[in-house]
C-alpha cells in the first residue's frame, strides 16, 4: 500500500501545483453521455475520440493490474490568458506561449513514479498525459481537484481552469483517497456560453467541436469552414478568459511556463512571411509545431479576409 502523503509531497517536490488520488473505476455516467455526445455528431472530424471507448472510461482496461490514479495539476496562466486587446487578428492561446507542456509533465511525472518504485519495489505503472484515451478531467473530479465548468473544462478553487493535467496510473492501492469534488462554483455565470463567438458551447457542458475555434485552427481540418475565427490562428481562451475564476487566479509560478514570445508583436504580415526554417527556429519547441506554419498562415488569411469585410 502506497502512502498518499509521501505521493503528495513527491508531486509537490516536483513543481505542481495540486495533486489527488483516486481509486480505479469504471465511470459508466461519463461513458453513456460520451457516448450521446458522439452520437449527435458533436465530435466532427476527431474520429480518434471513437476509439478506445472501453479504455477511456475504465483505466484498468489501458494498465494492466491498475489500481490508483495520482492526478496531477500545474498553473499555465499568463498575462493574455486575460484577454487580448480589441481588433487583434493574431491571437494564440495563451498556453501554447510557453515549451509544449507534454515532455515538461512527461519528466516531472517520470521523477515521482522513479521515486515511488524506489519506495515500492514491487510497484508499476505509467504516465500520462494528454497522450492516450484517459478521461483526465473527470479524473481529476474524482481525485477531489476541482468540477467541470459549463465550457465543459476543468475548473479549479485555486488556479481556475489555467491548468495542465498529467496523471499517473499504480498498481497499488494508496492508503487514503480524496474525496470527489462535490458540486459546482459556477453559479448563475454564463459568460463562457454568451462570450463563445461561434456558438461552439451549444448547452452547459456540451461542446459541438465543428463550431470550436481551437479544434477548428489546431486539429485535422474540417471540410467545412467556420465563418469567423474571431482573431485566433492557434487555439483559443475566449471561454477561459472572461470566466471569473480565472480572472482572479494567480499567475503561473513554475518556470517551464514563462512565456517565450509575445503575440502581440508579430504582426499578421510577418507571419506570412515566415519561413519554415524561421518558424522552427523560435517555435519548435512549442506547441504551436503541433499545427506547423502552413495551418497558421491559414488561419491568418482568414482572419485578413474577415477583417476587410
Amino acid at each position: 500500500m502506497i502512502s498518499g502523503q509521501y505521493i503528495k509531497k513527491l508531486a509537490e517536490n516536483a513543481g505542481f501545483d495540486l495533486c489527488g488520488i483516486t481509486p480505479c473505476k469504471h465511470l459508466a455516467e461519463n461513458e453513456s453521455y460520451f457516448r450521446e455526445w458522439l452520437a449527435k455528431g458533436y465530435g466532427s472530424s476527431l474520429e480518434y475520440l471513437e476509439r478506445n471507448l472501453d479504455k477511456r472510461f475504465d483505466v484498468r482496461h489501458l494498465v494492466e493490474g491498475a489500481q490508483t490514479v495520482v492526478v496531477c495539476a500545474v498553473s499555465y496562466k499568463n498575462p493574455l490568458g486575460e484577454g487580448y486587446p480589441p481588433g487583434c487578428r493574431t491571437k494564440i492561446a495563451s498556453y501554447a506561449r510557453s515549451r509544449d507542456y507534454h515532455p515538461v509533465l512527461k519528466r516531472m511525472l517520470g521523477t515521482m513514479l522513479e521515486a515511488l518504485r524506489r519506495q515500492y519495489p514491487g510497484l508499476t505503472g505509467r504516465t500520462f498525459v494528454d497522450t492516450a484515451p484517459l478521461l483526465e478531467k473527470q479524473l481529476a473530479v474524482e481525485a477531489g481537484l476541482g468540477w467541470i465548468g459549463r465550457q465543459s473544462l476543468l475548473l479549479t478553487p485555486q488556479y481556475g481552469s489555467y491548468v495542465l493535467l498529467g496523471e499517473l496510473v499504480l498498481t497499488l492501492p494508496s492508503d487514503q483517497y480524496d474525496a470527489p469534488f462535490a458540486g459546482a462554483r459556477c453559479g448563475r455565470c454564463r459568460n463562457c456560453l454568451d462570450s463563445c463567438p461561434t456558438g461552439a458551447i451549444v448547452a452547459p457542458k456540451v461542446i459541438d467541436t465543428n463550431r470550436c475555434i481551437s479544434c477548428r485552427t489546431i486539429e485535422k481540418e474540417s471540410d467545412s469552414a467556420l465563418p469567423d475565427l474571431d482573431g485566433w490562428i492557434f487555439g483559443c481562451d475566449r471561454c477561459q478568459s472572461c470566466c471569473p475564476h480565472n480572472q482572479k487566479a494567480p499567475m503561473h509560478r513554475s518556470p517551464h511556463f514563462d512565456p517565450l514570445f509575445d503575440p502581440l508583436t508579430i504582426s499578421d504580415r510577418e507571419w506570412l512571411a515566415m519561413s519554415e526554417e524561421e518558424f522552427l527556429l523560435r517555435f519548435g519547441n512549442t506547441p504551436l509545431a503541433r499545427s506547423g506554419l502552413r495551418r497558421i498562415q491559414q488561419n491568418v488569411r482568414i482572419n485578413q479576409e474577415k477583417n476587410e469585410e
